[in-house]
């Protein structure tokens, strides 16, 4: 999942990295970049469906597949099926994965969920299991790695938020608020933090291609026109007006790049950043 022209170079080389929502999508690309370029690595996901979300869940089988695709590169990973909203089974999972490997240096706090309704017609089940995923576990995943990070001198987490991080977002409140909600949280713990030598970012993609927007239940609120699910490229007409580049979607690999460059030592001094991999979308 290397972008071409790009070799492996052991850019967090003894490196150890836990990754939230592994399973697929965003996550698997974060895995496999990081062990591409050296690190062990720690997967984390549910692996079955969260109440209130109609996009296809990950699967056991998910995660047991991006763990044989990190062995294939030669990497280790210790893989966990874990729902981030379980602090107990959280912290014994990053504890286990940290003890297998010697310590804990990265963070990618990616677990997420999306579901749609107007801000006015939300329930409040909706509401809260958003922010109870996307936000509380995202603070959840940096409360019970931080010490691993402290106790190894220093450490980078990268928080994956959104275009919705930065930016009002039409039929998505309860998104929008907890993707704000992930930048708040990396500021004030980037200050925190930043005399243990552990520094924090978020990134901000736009679409991307994963299945969290490819089915028929989000390919739908893109094109209301139709009076049946748009097809692939049908979406894809709609998605590609979000963005300045004439892209309807970034890869997961986008996003996993971007993330390998705020772990590695090329960003040893950035800290409290918001990057958008977003094609220019904020920017519309």
């Amino acid at each position: 999942m290397t972008r071409a022209g790009t070799t492996p170079s052991g850019r967090v080389a003894g490196k150890v990295a836990l990754v939230t929502g592994a399973a697929r999508g965003i996550g698997r690309a974060q895995a496999l970049r990081f062990a591409q370029e050296g690190a062990d690595v720690i997967a984390v996901d549910l692996c079955g469906p969260v109440d209130t979300v109609v996009t296809p869940p990950s699967s056991a089988a998910d995660l047991a597949e991006t763990a044989a695709l990190v062995r294939e590169t030669g990497g280790r990973i210790e893989a966990f099926e874990v729902d981030v909203r379980d602090r107990a089974a959280l912290s014994a999972a990053v504890d286990a994965g940290a003890s297998a490997f010697g310590g804990l240096d990265i963070v990618c706090a990616t677990a997420g969920i999306t579901s749609s309704a107007p801000a006015l017609d939300l329930d409040e089940q909706t509401w809260n299991t958003m922010l109870d995923v996307n936000l509380t576990g995202v603070w959840q995943t940096c409360a019970v790695s931080a010490p691993h990070l402290i106790e190894r001198g220093g450490g980078s987490m990268i928080l994956t938020s959104s275009i919705a991080g930065l930016r009002g977002l039409v039929g998505v409140a309860h998104y929008t608020a907890a993707k704000h909600g992930v930048v708040g949280l990396m500021r004030s713990m980037a200050k925190e933090l930043a005399p243990h030598k552990v520094r924090v970012n978020t990134v901000h993609p736009t679409n991307v291609d994963t299945p969290m927007i490819q089915n028929d239940a989000v390919r739908t609120k893109f094109r209301p026109d139709l009076d049946r699910p748009p097809t692939r490229e049908e979406f894809a007409e709609s998605a590609a007006t979000m963005n300045l580049l004439e892209i309807p979607w970034v890869e997961p690999v986008d996003v996993a790049n971007a993330a390998l460059f705020l772990a590695s030592d090329e960003a040893r001094y950035i800290t409290s950043v918001s990057l958008p991999v977003d094609a220019g979308s904020t920017r519309r």
